[in-house]
């Protein structure tokens, strides 16, 4: 059988810097290549600086000419408005701000916000619900997110790790990587440091629009270290050098950051609003699903502190529960979805 040729329409940073996503993109880019088949990366700039733009980007994407593709795979928002007859969509989260964050950024909303969130909300649910496209999502939350406000179902579909060489060392700090914003909540770790009585430091790792805010929090805590953007090798270090990794954002879409500390042999802390990383830990197995209180937090980090190889028995059988999470079954079932027998 002959190679087909699939397009993965990806959404391009204006920032241009390496995150989360475009560690998503690079893993699957790579997967599909290794499957044999004609793949191309048809990269489209993304402004979302304001509402004018992020409807220009809209019609960007509707707009592209994929015609002379097999298939097309999009991911990101608003990449999936693309029109192609054979088309599936991994989706990653729609424009969360609209969605289940609106109440929650706009607690008093005029009519000119809203006016703005039912046009994106009415352009994706019709886009998503075009017969052509078959729908997948990286995690439960989204999924239930997607149900709830655009009234579709999806098949979860977990990612696989942008890196590769994860593995277990000592267990000494809690180290906490990710975007410095405000829905990561890690001003909650911060604050939960004020009831720990142990001396047990707190590494973060990244940058963010909260960064100012959260350096402010944690003055007078020597404790607490801000390392900044952190190298791949680094990461890979931090991670396997860590007692705890606690995890405990808003809601979150997916949260590479609980099965990456999986897979370095880590038990991992998350609330029970968290979104997926709750789905993923296994409370009292594989780390620990509380309350998004700083007390409630601190218990677990102390009990963690005090009991290292439960700790450590903790983080081997979040090793094994992550082990399914691939991308050659990624790219199976994708390939499956786009061409099926």
């Amino acid at each position: 059988m002959s190679s087909r040729n699939i397009a993965v329409v990806c959404v391009a940073s204006a920032s241009g810097e390496m995150g989360g996503m475009e560690r998503h993109y690079e893993g699957l880019l790579s997967a599909l290549r290794s499957s044999g088949e004609r793949i191309d990366a048809v990269k489209v700039a993304s402004d979302e600086s304001n509402f004018a733009a992020v409807q220009e980007t809209y019609l960007r994407f509707y707009d592209l000419d994929l015609s002379a593709y097999d298939g097309v795979i999009t991911i990101k928002v608003p990449s999936y408005v693309v029109r192609h007859p054979n088309h599936v969509c991994w989706l990653n989260h729609t424009m969360r701000v609209f969605y289940d964050m609106f109440e929650r950024e706009f607690p008093h909303p005029w009519p000119e916000i809203e006016a703005q969130r039912d046009l994106i909300r009415r352009l994706d649910t019709a886009a998503l619900s075009r017969p052509s496209v078959r729908r997948f999502v990286v995690g439960q939350e989204v999924a239930d997110r997607l149900r709830r406000f655009n009234g579709l179902e999806a098949e979860v579909l977990y990612p696989g790790l942008g890196l590769d060489g994860f593995r277990s060392g000592t267990y000494e700090h809690l180290f906490l990587p990710g975007r410095l914003h405000r829905w990561k909540r890690v001003d909650l770790v911060i604050e939960a440091m004020r009831f720990v009585e142990r001396p047990v430091k707190l590494l973060i790792a990244g940058t963010g629009e909260d960064e100012k805010t959260l350096r402010r929090k944690a003055v007078g805590d020597s404790r607490i270290q801000f390392l900044g953007r952190v190298s791949d090798q680094q990461l890979i270090e931090l991670y396997a050098g860590a007692l705890v990794v606690p995890f405990v954002p808003m809601h979150e879409d997916y949260g590479m950051v609980t099965v990456e500390a999986f897979r370095s042999g880590k038990p991992v802390i998350t609330c029970d609003d968290s979104g997926e990383p709750a789905h993923i830990v296994r409370d009292g197995e594989t780390g620990f699903v509380c309350p998004p209180e700083p007390k409630a937090l601190a218990a677990k980090i102390t009990w963690l502190y005090d009991h290292p190889k439960e700790a450590g028995a903790m983080g081997a059988k979040g090793e094994s529960s992550v082990s399914h999470i691939r991308w050659d079954v990624v790219v199976a079932r994708l390939l499956e979805a786009l061409f099926p027998e």
